[in-house]
């Protein structure tokens, strides 16, 4: 009787780091890839069977390891191999509790921001402090609020600004440029900017992470921007949004089936119920 040979074992030999790398780019923030293929580098051996090896990872580090390393198993096509290895070892992914969310609630300094943006706007450029009052009105992760910035810039000097801003709703359309704005795990679709500050966006000069990360640091300031997010989300919610309106504006589409079947906005209301809530928060946070 003929048996059919058996598979060939993959080993890190199979791994090709260059095409991972960029199959990791096109899937993930700028910002979260390469802590992903750093761990993987570090620990691919896990992969391949040492699953022990898990056990000499701190504790602080594991749950990140495992998730970076199911995303390679993926890449490499041997997700079911590795989850049932997971499974057989006893390893499971640490989920925030109850508990834990709430002292995040309740130890949140967000109370303050308008204070850290005061002191950082005196060692920002005039773009960065642009910037950071972008992020304060869209709640926009901070990778997504730079290449949102800099692709306003762009299209302006292309002048193609009318792709991507919808003057008659207030609207920057993200999901036109799928690449950029909707990935596997974080997606933004839209947000509800007023035009002047489109406008005055547009004759800004780009912005990078780095300088902006570098003039706080010599000024002995911490990088709050994501901070921001968390701030327009609470204030939109006391302000007149529900929190399926948030959590459009911020790219999260829950799967229930009323999200994802049955409601149906108004945009041209809800433009004209954040909008209004935006004057608010300028005033709060710029006051």
């Amino acid at each position: 009787m003929n048996r059919r040979p058996l598979a060939r074992k993959r080993t890190e030999s199979d791994i090709n780091w260059i095409e991972f790398k960029e199959w990791l780019s096109h899937r993930y923030a700028k910002s979260h890839a390469p802590s992903i293929f750093s761990y993987c580098k570090r620990y691919n051996h896990i992969v391949f069977g040492d699953i022990r090896a898990i056990d000499k990872i701190s504790p602080k580090s594991k749950n990140h390891v495992v998730k970076a390393l199911i995303v390679l198993s993926k890449y490499l096509g041997i997700h079911e191999e590795f989850k049932s290895s997971l499974k057989n070892y006893g390893v499971k992914l640490f989920n925030p509790d109850a508990f834990s969310a709430f002292m995040r609630v309740y130890t949140n300094k967000n109370s303050n921001i308008n204070e850290w943006l005061k002191q950082a706007s005196n060692v920002l450029r005039p773009n960065e402090q642009l910037y950071l009052q972008f992020m304060s009105l869209t709640g926009l992760r901070k990778e997504e609020g730079i290449i949102s910035f800099n692709k306003i810039i762009e299209l302006t000097k292309q002048g193609n600004l009318n792709e991507y801003y919808n003057e008659e709703n207030s609207l920057l359309e993200h999901f036109k440029y799928k690449e950029a704005f909707l990935r596997k795990t974080k997606n933004v679709y839209i947000s509800i900017v007023p035009k002047d500050i489109v406008l005055r966006i547009s004759s800004c000069e780009p912005i990078s992470y780095n300088g902006m990360r570098k003039r706080l640091m010599r000024a002995k300031l911490s990088c709050r921007m994501n901070e921001l997010r968390d701030y327009f989300g609470t204030f939109m919610v006391r302000h007149g949004l529900i929190k399926e309106e948030v959590d459009l504006l911020q790219g999260r589409i829950p799967p229930s089936i009323f999200i994802r079947h049955y409601w149906s906005p108004s945009f041209t209301e809800l433009t004209e119920r954040t909008l209004k809530a935006i004057q608010g928060l300028l005033i709060e946070l710029y006051r």
